[in-house]
């Protein structure tokens, strides 16, 4: 059984990069996956490698794998000044 069949719960997450720039992706582990972005350079995203340090700015959890992919690619899709305001909506 994989770690992700363990953890059910799926989250649709941002870090913001050390150039300011906005990183989203879709985890089961929040600070696992933080701590990859940071300090891991094989499963750390290739993006954030080279803006490193990354911090956790937003998370929302999603239903499943398949939902959390559909919400990231929304996610992707929205201009910086929109996922801002999804940032500062969350605090």
């Amino acid at each position: 059984m994989s770690s992700d069949e363990k953890n059910n719960t799926w989250f649709v997450y941002m870090v913001r990069c050390a150039d300011d720039t906005l990183y989203t992706g879709v985890t089961t582990d929040l600070k696992r996956r933080v701590k990859e972005h940071n300090f891991d350079n094989k499963k750390g995203a290739k993006y954030t490698r080279f803006r490193r340090p990354v911090v956790l700015v937003y998370d929302e959890v999603v239903k499943d794998r398949s939902e959390g992919g559909k919400r990231e690619a929304e996610i992707k899709k929205m201009t910086k000044r929109e996922k801002e305001t999804l940032i500062s909506n969350d605090s």
